[in-house]
């Protein structure tokens, strides 16, 4: 049985195989992990779905693959194992998985490959296999030939395919900034204001240059518009307080929860959309998707970028439930084991700088979602009273960050004023 590089979610084309667990010869059961895959976001293992031994591993170490290649062979048990044979290096892979000889062993559904993945490996050029540019960079066949046909320097592109990998969509995107008269520099010309000045310079991996291209696409595409209000959250501070005091502890005396000032922030957005659906929503390109649930993503800082795993309905959750998924949902993300579907989709998100000491900041939507919310730091702020004095609240700042395609300046305000009632009411949130 053919094993083959499986979709690992709707917009990602190729994964990098990071780790085999089977050797050549070795019994294979249902279940067993085979190897381990990385994207740009994510490392995820993947499983034998039949019993047998492993015959032949046709992919090395650190090789980049497209979706529905061929990556390994299954026989049946039964049988004698095939002689081993030596994998393809990652250089001779990525050539292997260019060329339209390798193809999948059974039909791969419509959705599964990306068209541009799929107009790479079906380029009519005679040369099937990629060329390298001075300093060891990659260009597909049919970047080259787009490079040719437009006139474009492939030494001044930057490639955002896996380890820089020059690919079409990269031509296409110099071909437009060329007829701009206010192209970005690059990186030579940069590198030229700072000739006498000493520098490292840091290659960009798979993850930053994605978030690079989803943000400059997101702030040039989306008509951002930003609402703030200051939510004073005592009562919550005292909620929060009294459950954690209350929190259920095991034999060792550790608690079954602790509620974080996030947790509750979770939950009222996720509520407020429920009060306000017509802002729980996402643009799909030429209509607007209304959800039923609240898919609340929340952005997790890790080294070198940022992913935003998604609580599912979150509305429906109690807050230690809420806790201990974000928890879960943040440590696997910080160690790059989420699955695409952990952290793909969603209503909206929350980006919270408070325990930065950031007061107030405004947040990039993440597309497709409508809305993004920024949470500042709580902080002891003086306020006027009714009768004309003085008082001391905590109280926290937050922006919410709109899609005007999706939702209007008043949606927008209904909706940040639902959130805000219930951190300032949070004993709704319990009924």
């Amino acid at each position: 049985m053919d094993v083959l590089m499986p979709q690992l979610g709707e917009t990602v084309a190729e994964g990098t195989i990071t780790h085999w667990f089977k050797a050549v010869g070795d019994k294979v059961e249902p279940g067993d992990n085979l190897f381990e895959i990385e994207t740009d976001k994510a490392t995820m293992e993947v499983p034998a779905t039949a019993a047998g031994r492993l015959a032949e591993i046709r992919v090395a170490t650190g090789a980049v693959v497209p979706v529905g290649a061929i990556v390994a062979v299954i026989a049946d048990g039964s049988s004698a194992p095939a002689a081993p044979s030596a994998p393809q290096t990652s250089a001779a892979a990525r050539a292997a998985t260019s060329s339209p000889m390798v193809a999948p062993a059974q039909p791969m559904p419509a959705r599964a490959i990306k068209l541009e993945a799929f107009r790479e490996v079906r380029t009519p050029e005679r040369n099937f296999g990629p060329a390298r540019l001075p300093g060891g960079i990659v260009v597909t066949p049919l970047a080259r030939r787009l490079a040719g046909e437009a006139g474009i320097d492939l030494s001044r592109v930057t490639g955002s395919g896996p380890r820089g990998r020059i690919i079409a969509r990269d031509v296409e995107q110099a071909t437009s900034a060329k007829a701009r008269p206010t192209a970005e520099p690059g990186a030579e010309q940069i590198k030229a204001l700072y000739a006498e000045r000493p520098f490292d310079e840091m290659p960009l991996d798979n993850m930053r240059r994605t978030i690079a291209r989803r943000l400059t696409e997101s702030v040039q595409t989306i008509p951002h518009f930003y609402l703030t209000t200051d939510a004073e959250i005592d009562r919550l501070l005292v909620l929060r307080a009294e459950a954690n005091a209350a929190a259920p502890t095991d034999k060792d005396g550790t608690p079954a929860f602790r509620l974080s000032v996030n947790d509750f922030v979770i939950k009222a957005l996720a509520l407020a959309l429920q009060r306000v659906p017509d802002a729980n929503a996402a643009w799909a390109a030429d209509r607007i998707l209304r959800f039923k649930h609240s898919d609340v993503g929340v952005a997790v800082a890790l080294e070198g970028g940022l992913i935003t795993p998604v609580i599912r309905a979150a509305e429906t959750k109690s807050l230690a439930s809420i806790s201990a998924e974000a928890r879960e949902l943040a440590a696997r993300a910080r160690e790059r084991k989420l699955r695409p579907h952990e952290y793909q989709g969603g209503s909206s998100a929350i980006s919270n700088l408070g325990m930065y000491g950031v007061r107030e900041f405004t947040a990039i939507i993440n597309p497709p979602h409508a809305t993004i919310l920024a949470v500042g730091a709580a902080q002891r702020r003086p306020v006027e009273t009714a009768d004309g004095g003085v008082k001391f609240v905590n109280q926290m700042t937050v922006t919410l960050g709109c899609d005007h395609r999706v939702v209007d300046g008043a949606l927008g305000a209904e909706l940040l004023a639902a959130f805000k009632a219930l951190i300032e009411q949070p004993v709704a949130m319990l009924v």
